[in-house]
């Protein structure tokens, strides 16, 4: 299903993955102005070769989001003021890099038992 999209189905994907809604994405894309450009639009982003690229535009963006974001993290780990955030960007970056500590778990015993102690 590699079905290759339209100028305009091309440009409302990448107006939708910009944050645009989908009426403004529909005028944005060259759809009819109104209420039927926006249902069109509506329709468009329903077909599964579209929907698969607008996926993989977001995919894209979230990979080059997630320097940025860990740039900032290695930052706060580094120069934040308030210890505690120094401490929890310090144990996510660790977390990230698979150094997570073993969880902590209380186990309860259910059930009746009784001890009897014979001091005789």
């Amino acid at each position: 299903m590699n079905q290759k999209l339209t100028k305009k189905q091309e440009l409302l994907v990448m107006a939708v993955a910009n944050g645009k809604t989908i009426t403004e994405a529909s005028q944005l894309s060259g759809y009819s102005k109104g209420e039927s450009g926006r249902v069109t639009a509506s329709k468009t982003l329903k077909l599964p070769h579209v929907q698969q690229r607008l996926f993989q535009e977001v995919q894209s963006m979230i990979g080059l989001s997630a320097t940025k974001s860990l740039k900032q993290v290695i930052n706060l780990s580094n120069n934040a003021k308030s210890e505690y955030v120094k401490l929890e960007a310090s144990k996510d970056i660790l977390d990230r890099a698979g150094h997570k500590p073993i969880d902590k778990a209380q186990h309860q015993v259910v059930g009746d038992f009784n001890i009897k102690i014979d001091l005789t």
